[in-house]
């Protein structure tokens, strides 16, 4: 999510705050799971099994996660340019997400057509939901 960087910090662990850095990201990754995996869960096509579906909701944050919160991050500035950071993140990370549920659960191209719209537009709802709540708590304080 677009806040994450934000509340952990630009420049990323130097010196003492090393373990304070990983700390807050391992508990922002974990806030992240908590707001999406539910929104999965109920969501993604019922030829899902319930494995699958709570899988998905840690796996494939666990897979864009570093990308939005380190990557992005050193490439952007979350706080001077906001916009385009914005803009990289939240396409980013509901992008990749589909391509990675496609390939882990759909290739054997047998679904398509809405089934595979209905999946895509349940990981995007999920990152849209965890966008939303991160810019409503980082606007908290």
């Amino acid at each position: 999510p677009c806040w994450l960087p934000v509340a952990v910090g630009r420049s990323g662990p130097t010196g003492d705050g090393v373990g304070e850095y990983w700390f807050r990201l391992l508990a922002l990754y974990g806030l992240t799971v908590i707001i999406e995996t539910p929104i999965l869960m109920v969501a993604l096509s019922p030829r899902h099994r319930w494995s699958h579906r709570l899988f998905a909701g840690i796996w494939l944050t666990a897979c864009t996660y570093p990308v939005v919160a380190i990557v992005l991050p050193s490439l952007l500035s979350p706080v001077e340019s906001r916009t385009s950071y914005l803009l990289a993140a939240e396409t980013f990370a509901p992008l990749a997400e589909c391509a990675l549920f496609w390939v882990a659960f759909d290739c054997p191209a047998r679904y398509a057509g809405a089934v595979v719209y209905r999946d895509c537009g349940a990981i995007i709802a999920a990152n849209l939901a965890s966008f939303g709540i991160g810019e409503y708590l980082q606007s908290l304080g």
